[in-house]
């Protein structure tokens, strides 16, 4: 076990590396209490914070590298710690040490490389628009699509790019795809502690962005959306940013679009946590489902602000979680539980966790897995 603090407190190596509020925790234990991870394990981050404090940081601890940043225990929190900053914090001082989970090594080095986690070549990265009309971004175009990496590359997921594109075509959306000249958004690398990779990663997409005459974009991962929203500029890159349910609204309420088709199911909706409690967009994609003719819309077990974590923020989607420990499965057990034939999300990490829980159960014949923008895209 290795301790770091010869010299100096861990908790001022935490604050220098942004962790700036750790000194306010006062160990109340509402962090714990909040915490997913103690519905399946147990983890206990009041007491990390508190080592912390006094200079008891242990390099290398599994439990800094659990947290899925998933912002309940910020948003809970009584003096206002934002433990997802020092739990980053944690971690950037882990990586500077060489402390790194191997697959999130592999993660970095491909994002360093060749712009995507999964080592995907940048050629590939407009395979998922193959057969389809997809119009490159030019200086004449209204808006950007940016489908992120997971619907790019992983065909399990590139239906939601499919879909968003075919809707913004109905729609008559002046809209264009950068294809591989588009980098990883970064959120992911970052709130895995690596800053100086994220910001490469940023300053690429900003210049390409702003040489290309960006303005607008619309994006599918609320992961992308909260990069390119809230971190984006404070390194130069603003941008108008929407997320896929806000502007499927939109198009929705300016009659742009028309739901024509019946969908005579029961849909659940999950929300996810960089849309619900990191952005607090819960009402639009609610109000997309609902208009769907025939659809009963309904809630989880847990919505809204207490919404359960999918289980892949924070670059845990690049990690192995152990059967037995993963929110996906208890998520999509409670969907078929309340006979919901369609599981409804907003997010790639979401839907990949999803379809891997289910094929684990075996009940793809019970529940689909699908994302707002594939629904919408069936009725129109």
């Amino acid at each position: 076990m290795q301790i770091v603090a010869p010299f100096r407190e861990a908790a001022d190596l935490i604050k220098e590396a942004g962790g700036e509020k750790l000194k306010l925790c006062f160990q109340c234990g509402l962090c714990t209490v909040s915490c997913p991870w103690n519905i399946v394990r147990a983890f206990l981050p009041h007491k990390m914070l508190r080592q912390a404090q006094f200079g008891l940081f242990e390099l290398d601890e599994e439990d800094w590298w659990l947290c899925t940043t998933c912002n309940t225990c910020v948003s809970r929190c009584p003096r206002g710690v934002n433990i997802i900053d020092i739990m980053r914090a944690a971690r950037s001082i882990m990586i500077e040490n060489r402390m790194v989970p191997a697959s999130l090594r592999s993660v970095m080095a491909s994002l360093g490389s060749v712009g995507n986690p999964m080592g995907e070549p940048r050629e590939r990265r407009l395979d998922w628009a193959k057969g389809l009309d997809v119009r490159p971004f030019t200086r004449d175009s209204d808006l950007l699509y940016f489908p992120g990496c997971i619907p790019a590359y992983d065909s399990n997921v590139s239906g939601v790019a499919r879909a968003t594109v075919g809707i913004l075509q109905k729609a008559g959306i002046n809209y264009g795809v950068l294809g591989t000249a588009e980098n990883c958004c970064g959120e992911s690398i970052r709130k895995a502690g690596h800053t100086s990779l994220f910001e490469q990663l940023a300053k690429s997409n900003i210049d390409t962005f702003n040489d290309s005459g960006v303005t607008e974009i619309v994006v599918s991962s609320p992961h992308c959306y909260t990069t390119f929203k809230d971190e984006y500029p404070e390194l130069g890159g603003n941008f108008k940013v929407s997320h896929s349910t806000q502007y499927l609204a939109r198009l929705l309420d300016e009659g742009k679009i028309k739901l024509t088709g019946e969908l005579d199911k029961k849909v659940v909706y999950h929300d996810p946590c960089y849309l619900g409690r990191h952005q607090g967009i819960y009402d639009e994609p609610r109000q997309v489902l609902s208009r769907i003719p025939g659809v009963e819309l309904m809630e989880e077990v847990d919505s809204r602000e207490n919404s359960l974590c999918c289980g892949g923020g924070g670059g845990r989607i690049w990690m192995e979680t152990k059967k037995g420990e993963r929110f996906s499965d208890i998520l999509v057990a409670q969907a078929i539980e309340r006979g919901a034939d369609i599981l409804a999300t907003a997010c790639p990490y979401c839907i990949l966790n999803f379809k891997d829980s289910l094929l684990t159960a075996n009940k793809g014949d019970v529940l689909e897995i699908r994302d707002i923008s594939e629904i919408v895209e069936a009725v129109i």
